[in-house]
């Protein structure tokens, strides 16, 4: 069960994001059907700690095994979807995948469980602010490159 609870007119969501990069490229998903981009990863499940999460949510939605490399953020996160308010905590790892193979993919890959509109795009670092990557403070996370650090992103102000 995701450790996503409705209380009163928010959803209070704890998620863990995948920070994985290669040839100066950050892996991020995007739904084709939304106007941005999101760290690859997905919902705690209770009893289950955010390394965990990111093991087996990347293996759920590509296939592909993975090791946590380091700790990177912790986010606060505010924002509006679909009407709804959320209020998400979101543990931020650096990983890599584990297969030496899989180090050399720059393609886009498709979600494996059969969630068609979802798909894995790598970034250029460079053009990094060229694209609507949420929640915002990523971008400002990598480039400051000073970790472990917490973060306050607030869109409802």
């Amino acid at each position: 069960m995701d450790l996503t609870i409705d209380i009163e007119e928010y959803k209070l969501n704890i998620r863990s994001g995948a920070v994985i990069i290669h040839n100066n490229k950050i892996l991020t998903h995007k739904n084709i059907n939304k106007d941005h981009y999101c760290l690859p990863g997905g919902r705690v499940e209770i009893g289950e700690n955010s390394e965990e999460t990111i093991k087996r949510e990347i293996y759920e939605e590509l296939g592909k095994n993975v090791e946590i490399t380091r700790y990177i953020a912790t986010i606060e996160n505010f924002f509006e979807m679909e009407n709804k308010k959320y209020h998400e905590i979101m543990f931020v790892h650096n990983v890599e995948f584990k297969n030496e193979e899989d180090k050399k993919i720059d393609y886009i890959l498709k979600n494996i469980e059969g969630k068609k509109g979802l798909q894995y795009e790598w970034i250029d670092l460079n053009e990094i602010d060229k694209y609507n990557i949420l929640p915002k403070c990523i971008k400002e996370i990598l480039k400051e490159e000073k970790f472990p650090i917490h973060k306050i992103n607030n869109e409802l102000k």
